[in-house]
């Protein structure tokens, strides 16, 4: 998975003209960090790979796995399963950003 990943945020930064420091920029992730990712070496926790994908303009089904269509029922399983495992990892101030962000969009849904 993380060697999909890489590939996949490289390829985007490389299509979108974007530096790993401007990515770092963009997400509030340290460089470092960041460089990890690229590298295959770490796997981002949730909130980290929600931010990645947004700055990119895409999702992170399209960073894990390569598939841009949206689905929004396999989001939602995907969503519940990094939250699963991740949840303990996460610090107040991720899980409360989490928390605005689904209040944020459930308000905005149209379908």
């Amino acid at each position: 998975m993380a060697r999909l990943m890489n590939c996949r945020i490289k390829e985007i930064l490389s299509e979108k003209n974007i530096t790993q420091k401007q990515l770092s920029e963009m997400t509030g992730i340290t460089e470092s960090a960041i460089s990890h990712y690229m590298n295959g070496d770490r796997v981002p926790r949730g909130t980290n790979l929600l931010k990645i994908a947004r700055a990119l303009g895409t999702t992170a089904d399209d960073l894990l796995s390569g598939d841009r269509e949206m689905d929004k029922e396999s989001d939602l399983v995907y969503a519940k399963s990094l939250i699963a495992r991740n949840a303990s990892q996460m610090t107040k101030e991720e899980r409360m950003e989490f928390i605005s962000l689904l209040i944020d969009k459930g308000g905005n849904d149209e379908t």
